[in-house]
């Protein structure tokens, strides 16, 4: 069964780079109304995926399909054991775009304005 989420991008965090391996995250949130309240839900891009961001903008109305990644940390046997949660991007979708982000409002894309080949 895949996990998918729709929400707004409401922030595009920078790639960051972690371990000597170079392995790199990048997370991106989305907004979620449900007309109560604000749900903000956290999404990591990793390694390539993080490039791929870039074709992203605050604004844009997405479904993102993810997997649940967790792990166990622990920083010596005397230490209390941490776990870690987080929703990693496998593929997604742009439902309605801004465009490039200059504070107007979201155009939808309308499959009647594309040109033909």
């Amino acid at each position: 069964m895949a996990n998918t989420v729709k929400g707004v991008i409401h922030h595009i965090g920078e790639t960051q780079s972690i371990g000597q391996k170079g392995f790199r995250k990048r997370l991106v949130a989305l907004e979620q109304d449900n007309g109560r309240y604000i749900n903000y839900v956290p999404i990591e891009f990793t390694s390539d995926d993080c490039d791929a961001v870039e074709d992203l903008n605050v604004g844009d109305e997405v479904e993102i399909t993810f997997h649940i990644n967790g792990r166990k940390w622990q920083k010596d046997p005397s230490a209390p054991v941490q776990y870690f949660c987080a929703l990693q991007a496998q593929k997604w979708v742009v439902l309605m775009s801004v465009g490039v982000s200059d504070g107007s409002e979201p155009m939808e894309d309308n499959p009647e304005d594309e040109q033909p080949f």
